[in-house]
């Protein structure tokens, strides 16, 4: 398999101006997302905290990961699939885009998961911290051939809507 990726911890500080729970900030503890198996295409994303999402409620998670990612590669990030179907637990906007250019960003790439229970069953999700709550999958793609986009990304969420 091609090795195009690698993930890091972002600052303690960034961490910390990121983090808005009233828990310790639990930046020494962190854990790099991993693959479960050897087959697995997804690299799971590890909770920084205890948390319960009941019917209807979200929540955004700084994970205190960044990730350098060769060019022509993205980082897709998805709900674990056993919690997407048994408690209908998604990302808010569907799905993550994590470009290879956001590494560099003026928040250190900081990736931050917000995920909402969708569920209309009454099921209350419960993660514990150090648990996995998402996925994330590298994949290669296209650009168009009459591609010019040459803007330097500076920020990070919305930063590269057009004025």
């Amino acid at each position: 398999m091609q090795k195009v990726a690698q993930f890091m911890k972002v600052s303690q500080p960034q961490f910390e101006a990121d983090w808005r729970f009233d828990a310790p900030c639990p930046w020494a503890e962190l854990r790099l997302p991993r693959r479960a198996t050897s087959g697995s295409a997804g690299y799971d994303f590890f909770s920084p905290l205890d948390f319960t999402l009941a019917p209807g409620e979200f929540i955004d998670i700084p994970t205190g990961v960044r990730a350098r990612i060769d060019p022509g590669w993205v980082l897709m990030l998805f709900p674990r699939s056993g919690q997407g179907f048994k408690y209908r637990v998604q990302l808010y906007n569907s799905v993550g885009v994590i470009d290879s250019d956001y590494f560099g960003a003026e928040n250190e790439g900081h990736i931050r998961i917000k995920l909402v229970n969708a569920n209309s069953e009454g099921k209350t999700l419960v993660v514990r911290r150090g648990e996995a709550f998402a996925q994330g999958v590298l994949l290669p793609f296209g650009v168009t051939e009459d591609d010019d986009a040459v803007t330097v990304r500076t920020g990070g969420f919305g930063s590269t809507d057009p004025a």
